[in-house]
C-alpha cells in the first residue's frame, strides 16, 4: 500500500496517526515509540519528534489512569477490612465495652438475663429482627455448686476431662441425668443408661448454660445425646415449626453418620414429641421432601452438607429459625472438602445462634471454623491431646508382607470366628473401593459376608448395613465410609487389611468395637506401604498400653510434622479459639 517513493508528508502523516488511534496500554505506547525511533530517518526528524511527543501523552495517560484504578481497589480492600475488623470486634465485645446502641444491636437474650454476641458467620440482620429465643436452661444442683476447686479437679480426673477453657464461672460435671436439668419425658431416653458417660457429664451444664462449645472427644463416647438432649430442650420451648424450617441443624460428613445421628434423635423425640428428617445424597429428593413436609414440619434436620445446599437452593429448605447448629465430625468435614457448603448454610442462619461442634482431632482447620463459626467458645477436651484410642480396644498389630496379607487373613478369621454357626459381628476394612468388592467377592464364598463402598447405591448400602445389624450377615467388608458413624452394638472384632491413609482413620475405624463399655479386639496389617505412618501408629499404640511389635519400630518413629494445605510446613500452630489481647501504648 504504502511504497518508498511516496510523498514524504503524506508517508509521516499516517505514521503520526495511527499511533493515536491504536496506543491502548503502556506496553503498546512503549512499543510505538521503538516503532518511531526506528523510522525517524525516513519520516524527517520533526516529524518523527511529534509523533514521540504525542505517544509519552498517552503514555502518562495510561499510566495514570492504571494508578487511579491501583488506588482506588486498594481504598476498596481497606475499607473492607476495617469494617470487618470492627464487625468482629463487636462480636468479641459481647456486650463489653463499646457504644450502648452497638451493644444492643450485637448481643442477644439468652434467657436469665443473660446475653450472648454474635458469631462472624451468620446474619446478623435475621438475628436482629428475628424473635428472641431462650438458650439458658441450666441451674447448678447446690451440691455442684458447692463442690471445692479439689473436688472439681478430682471429679474432672475421674472422668478423663483433661480441658475446660473458655469459662468465666466454672462448670463442674454432672454425676446424674437428673442433675443436668432435664424434663421428665426427656430423661426417658437416658433410662438405659447408668450415669452419663464423660463427655455427657462436661458437655450438659456448659451447653444447657447457652455457651458455644468445641468437644475434642474419640469416637463412640456418646457425643450424639451430648448435643442431642440441649438441642431438644430447646426446640421444646419454642413455638411449633413449618415445614422446611427447622429449629436445630445437625451436619455430618457421611451418610451413615447421617442417618445414624438421625436414629437417635428419632428415638429421643418419640419421648419428647419432636421430629427429625434425616436429609443425604444418594437416596431420591421427592421422599426426604415428603418427609419434611409431613406431620406438620420437622424441628430437627440432620443433613450432609451437599444435599442439604441442593434444597436450600431449590428453596425446599429456609434455615432463618435455626437457633442450635451442630457440627460434628468437623475435622472430616473439612477433610471431604465440604468447607464452602459449610460456609453458605452457616451464613444462612442468624448469627446469634448457638452453636456447638464436635471433632476428633483439632487441627488448625477446625480451630479456624471455630474462631468463624462460634462465639466465644467454651473448648473441652476428654482424654489426653492428641490421637488416643480407646482403653476397651485390644489392639495387635502385625507387619506382614503385601503379597501375603490374604494368606494372613484367612488365618486369623479362622482363628478369631471359628467354622461354629454363630460368627461373632466383624469389621474388615479395605482402602479402595475396588479392594473392598474383590475381598467380599473372595470371602462369601466362605463365610456370610456383606460389603459397603462408595460404588454401591444407597439402596444396596442399606440394605449391606441393615443384614449386618441384624446379623444375618455377621461380617461386613467396608472402606472408610464406615469408619465413622456406624454405631452397631456387639462388633467384636475389627480387622483391618489395609491401613488407611492417616493414622486419625485407624483411629476411627477401630472405634467401631469396644463402644459403650464394652471390650474389642482390632487386628491390623501393617506393610512397608505404610512406613511413613509407623511412627504415629506407635504412638496411638503406646498411649493405650498395647504391645509395639518390634518389626514396626524398625521402620522408624518419627512423626512427620502436620503440614497446612495452604503454606506447607512452614506455619505455626496457633489456637484460633483464644481471645486477642488489647495493647495500649503511652
Amino acid at each position: 500500500m504504502m511504497g518508498d517513493d511516496m510523498p514524504c508528508h503524506i508517508h509521516s502523516r499516517l505514521l503520526v496517526f495511527k499511533p493515536v488511534l491504536y496506543c491502548k496500554s503502556v506496553v503498546d505506547c512503549d512499543l510505538k515509540l521503538e516503532h518511531l525511533d526506528s523510522r525517524s530517518d525516513s519520516v524527517g526528524p520533526a516529524a518523527a519528534r511529534r509523533a514521540r511527543r504525542r505517544h509519552r501523552a498517552a503514555r502518562t495517560d495510561a499510566m495514570g489512569e492504571k494508578k487511579a484504578k491501583k488506588e482506588k481497589k486498594e481504598k476498596k480492600e481497606k475499607k473492607e477490612k476495617k469494617r470487618s475488623r470492627e464487625e468482629r470486634e463487636r462480636g468479641r465485645d459481647g456486650g463489653h465495652g463499646g457504644a450502648v446502641k452497638s451493644v444492643k444491636k450485637e448481643t442477644a437474650s439468652g434467657g436469665n438475663g443473660k446475653t450472648f454476641g454474635m458469631a462472624n458467620v451468620g446474619d446478623r440482620a435475621i438475628a436482629s429482627s428475628g424473635a428472641k429465643f431462650q438458650r439458658v436452661f441450666y441451674d447448678a444442683p447446690e451440691h455442684l455448686r458447692a463442690m471445692s476447686a479439689s473436688d472439681l479437679a478430682a471429679a474432672r480426673e475421674k472422668l478423663a476431662v483433661t480441658q475446660v477453657d473458655g469459662l468465666e464461672t466454672d462448670l463442674a460435671p454432672v454425676s446424674t441425668f437428673a442433675d443436668a436439668g432435664f424434663c421428665k419425658e426427656l430423661l426417658r431416653v437416658t433410662a438405659q443408661f447408668q450415669k452419663p458417660s464423660p463427655i455427657q457429664a462436661q458437655s450438659w451444664p456448659i451447653v444447657m448454660s447457652g455457651h458455644d462449645m468445641v468437644g475434642i472427644a474419640a469416637t463412640g463416647s456418646g457425643k450424639t445425646l451430648a448435643f442431642g438432649m440441649p438441642a431438644l430442650t430447646q426446640i421444646r420451648s419454642q413455638p411449633a415449626c413449618k415445614p422446611g424450617e427447622p429449629i436445630c441443624l445437625v451436619l455430618a460428613p457421611t451418610r451413615e453418620l447421617a442417618q445414624q445421628t438421625a436414629r437417635v434423635f428419632d428415638d429421643a423425640g418419640e419421648a419428647s414429641g419432636v421430629r427429625c428428617v434425616c436429609v443425604y445424597g444418594g437416596s431420591p429428593k421427592h421422599e426426604q421432601k415428603a418427609a419434611m413436609k409431613a406431620g406438620g414440619g420437622a424441628a430437627v434436620i440432620v443433613a450432609t452438607p451437599g444435599r442439604l445446599r441442593d434444597f436450600m437452593e431449590e428453596g425446599v429448605i429456609k434455615l432463618h429459625r435455626v437457633t442450635m447448629l451442630v457440627l460434628d465430625e468437623a475435622d472430616r468435614m473439612l477433610d471431604l472438602g465440604f468447607e464452602p457448603e459449610i460456609r453458605a448454610i452457616a451464613g444462612a442462619t442468624r448469627a446469634d445462634r448457638q452453636t456447638v461442634m464436635f471433632s476428633a482431632t483439632w487441627p488448625q482447620s477446625v480451630q479456624s471454623l471455630a474462631a468463624e463459626f462460634m462465639h466465644e467458645p467454651v473448648k473441652v477436651r476428654i482424654g489426653a491431646e492428641g490421637l488416643k484410642a480407646s482403653q476397651s480396644i485390644t489392639q495387635i498389630v502385625e507387619v506382614v508382607e503385601p503379597q501375603d496379607k490374604d494368606r494372613h487373613l484367612a488365618r486369623v478369621m479362622k482363628q478369631y470366628l471359628g467354622k461354629g454357626k454363630d460368627v461373632p459381628r466383624t469389621l474388615v476394612f479395605c482402602l479402595y473401593k475396588k479392594e473392598c468388592a474383590n475381598l467380599h467377592m473372595r470371602l462369601a464364598r466362605e463365610w456370610p459376608a456383606v460389603c459397603i463402598h462408595g460404588d454401591m447405591s444407597q439402596f444396596d448400602r442399606e440394605k449391606s448395613v441393615d443384614a449386618f445389624k441384624k446379623g444375618t450377615s455377621r461380617i461386613l467388608i467396608a472402606t472408610d465410609v464406615a469408619a465413622r458413624g456406624l454405631d452397631i452394638k456387639e462388633v467384636e472384632y475389627v480387622i483391618n487389611y489395609t491401613f488407611p491413609l492417616t493414622t486419625e482413620d485407624y483411629v476411627h475405624r477401630i472405634g467401631r468395637t469396644g463402644r459403650a463399655g464394652a471390650t474389642g479386639l482390632a487386628h491390623t496389617f501393617f506393610t512397608v506401604h505404610d512406613k511413613a505412618r509407623a511412627g504415629e501408629l506407635v504412638n496411638v499404640l503406646r498411649k493405650a498400653g498395647a504391645e509395639v511389635p518390634d518389626d514396626l519400630t524398625k521402620f522408624g518413629t518419627h512423626v512427620k510434622k502436620k503440614e497446612s494445605k495452604l503454606y506447607g510446613a512452614h506455619f505455626k500452630e496457633v489456637d484460633m479459639s483464644v481471645k486477642a489481647k488489647k495493647i495500649t501504648f503511652d
